[in-house]
């Protein structure tokens, strides 16, 4: 398995890149936080860092090390907007609960 996007993510991944003007991609990570145990990490990649694993789909690379990876094996990036709301929404497999503020998750 491993990380997939959406073509409403890559598009958006796409601008932010394009808009900074630099960078090779995007890091998809997880960092202890929250009230279930762990959240997300989103954050521009300029040089990749040993033990990262790239995933390249619809032109965009999605960078993962490999400690979030045990985490985030065959997780689905996605962009959404609803009304007002817009953002990163992830489709992640290995989630056994998730906290109501929506902003963490436990494995």
């Amino acid at each position: 398995m491993a990380i997939s996007i959406t073509e409403a993510a890559a598009g958006r991944v796409a601008t932010f890149l394009e808009n900074r003007g630099k960078g090779l991609g995007l890091r998809l990570g997880v960092r202890t936080s929250g009230c279930s145990g762990m959240a997300y990490v989103l954050e521009f990649v300029d040089d990749l860092e040993e033990g990262d694993q790239v995933f390249e789909e619809k032109g965009v690379k999605i960078i993962v090390d490999a400690k979030s990876l045990v985490y985030l094996e065959g997780t689905e990036l996605d962009f959404a907007k609803e009304g007002l709301n817009e953002g990163f929404k992830f489709n992640n497999p290995n989630v056994s609960s998730e906290c109501g503020c929506g902003e963490s998750f436990n494995v």
